[in-house]
């Protein structure tokens, strides 16, 4: 039984546990030596925590004999980024700056996924404070795509999209602050979800620009990824930002078509600003949807390069200001080669930060000081404020907005590490989401010459996530036939 487990869906090793086919201790063991053979690889995984993950096992080994109710992935073994607190357990945003720090709370998240039965076996790689479309940024080293170790996985969740991709783990969690979640779901061929933010608690999660960043699964397939939605979401007084009467996500008729749903195509996103083969591939499945009964009209909303500006005007801003508080003094990485107080703040931050995010905190810096705030910074926030008023009376004449997840598929290394608006220009259909706080998933329906995964995006109102992956659900089957 226990052979090939990696080829199962979440859903299955769950019922396998829960039945008692296979114990939650024999799987975790399974998936933990499947770290250790492969991590050398392809570096999905910073820490493996292997104490925390035994001893969640025999708790669920012991709730399934007693009879307690658990969830449909409980047993399941999951990986967390590395910028989500796990108490006990080093949490490094993958940066010199907090490579030694150890966490003294868990994440809301963490809570939510333990009583529901889930077990984490290890911390993610990433770019570093969640900075990054590639993960080469990672002061641990670039993590390594599965489908071709000689490509990027994406980032900056692309140690979380290694991990479920080469079947480290079944899922992950990752963070969507542009796009961190979809985008290496989308070039290592998996399902990734941001939610609609405030549904799911940001309560430690460490912050790079908070009215942006929101976490969400990275799964094999919709369903799996539904169920962890619904793990992670609800309430959490500990985050202000939280939304209460969260709508629920109803699990049970996820396979249900519901025809009667409008797709919008912005026509104004496709040409030139992706390759052809993604074209194509998108305006397939969108063909597909339409002889499957469903009506399709074309939208407009605004351009992508005044979201892609816009996003990194304010997402910049807000990573200045938090950021601010890696200074030497309290915790993280202090430089020892400093005589006086102002050197120490300075040689701390030069030496602690990469390259990337100093660039991003210089930028957002800028943006925010005095004789450039009202040209940039109030421009920016008033803009957004513009764009979400724009999507939303695009929702007045349809459900779901269908686009590509990226303008190509997963690119060479070192392709874009010294071209950072090429680098920023992946994002470029993923930002609409971030800016207005609306959920949007990614999912694989077809490939490039290469063989590498092509993704397709489907975005919906705020708190209309059900629909979102319903929509996900049906896509889903009309590309596997």
């Amino acid at each position: 039984m226990l052979d090939n487990l990696e080829n199962l869906t979440a859903r299955e090793i769950g019922k396998l546990v829960r039945t008692r086919k296979l114990s939650c201790s024999e799987v975790t063991g399974y998936f933990i030596d499947r770290i250790d053979k492969l991590n050398p690889e392809y570096n999905a995984i910073i820490t493996i925590t292997r104490g925390e993950a035994q001893r969640q096992a025999k708790q669920v080994d012991k709730k399934i004999v007693n009879g307690d109710y658990l969830s449909p992935l409980a047993g399941v073994p999951i990986v967390i980024k590395d910028n989500i607190n796990l108490k006990g357990s080093l949490t490094t945003c993958g940066s010199k700056m907090l490579a030694g720090h150890v966490s003294i709370y868990d994440a809301t998240v963490v809570e939510e996924l333990r009583a529901s039965g889930l077990v984490i076996v290890g911390k993610a790689n990433m770019d570093e404070f969640a900075m990054g479309s590639s993960n080469e940024h990672s002061y641990f080293g670039r993590v390594k795509n599965p489908l071709d170790p000689e490509k990027v996985p994406g980032g900056s969740s692309g140690g979380s999209a290694a991990a479920v991709a080469s079947g480290m783990a079944p899922l992950a969690l990752g963070s969507d602050t542009a796009g961190s979640v979809r985008l290496p779901a989308s070039y290592c061929g998996l399902v990734g979800m941001r939610p609609t933010y405030g549904r799911v608690s940001r309560y430690g999660l460490i912050a790079f620009a908070s009215s942006f960043d929101q976490i969400g699964p990275m799964a094999k397939n919709v369903k799996d990824a539904a169920l962890l939605i619904d793990i992670i979401s609800g309430h959490d007084r500990k985050d202000s930002t939280s939304i209460e009467n969260i709508p629920e996500i109803n699990i049970s008729d996820i396979d249900q078509d519901y025809r009667d749903t409008v797709f919008g195509v912005p026509r104004g996103y496709l040409g030139s600003h992706i390759d052809t083969r993604i074209e194509r591939t998108t305006n397939k499945i969108i063909e597909r949807i339409q002889a499957a009964g469903y009506k399709i009209i074309d939208i407009p909303i605004p351009r992508p390069r005044l979201c892609l500006s816009v996003y990194y005007i304010l997402a910049n801003a807000e990573a200045s200001s938090n950021l601010s508080r890696y200074d030497g003094v309290r915790y993280g990485y202090r430089s020892d080669k400093s005589s006086v107080l102002e050197e120490m703040y300075a040689n701390t931050r030069g030496e602690g930060f990469g390259e990337e995010v100093k660039r991003r905190i210089m930028i957002g810096t800028y943006a925010l000081s005095a004789g450039f705030y009202d040209q940039y910074y109030r421009s920016a926030f008033e803009s957004r404020k513009s764009i979400a008023d724009a999507v939303a009376k695009t929702f007045d004449k349809c459900d779901l907005i269908i686009m590509p997840s990226a303008p190509s598929t997963a690119f060479d290394f070192d392709e874009k590490i010294n071209k950072p608006l090429a680098m920023y220009q992946t994002d470029i259909f993923m930002t609409l989401a971030a800016l207005t706080g609306s959920p949007a998933i990614t999912l694989p329906i077809g490939s490039d010459e290469t063989g590498m995964p092509i993704g397709v995006q489907l975005m919906g109102r705020r708190l209309d996530d059900d629909l979102v992956i319903k929509g996900a659900a049906h896509i889903e089957r009309l590309a596997r036939d």
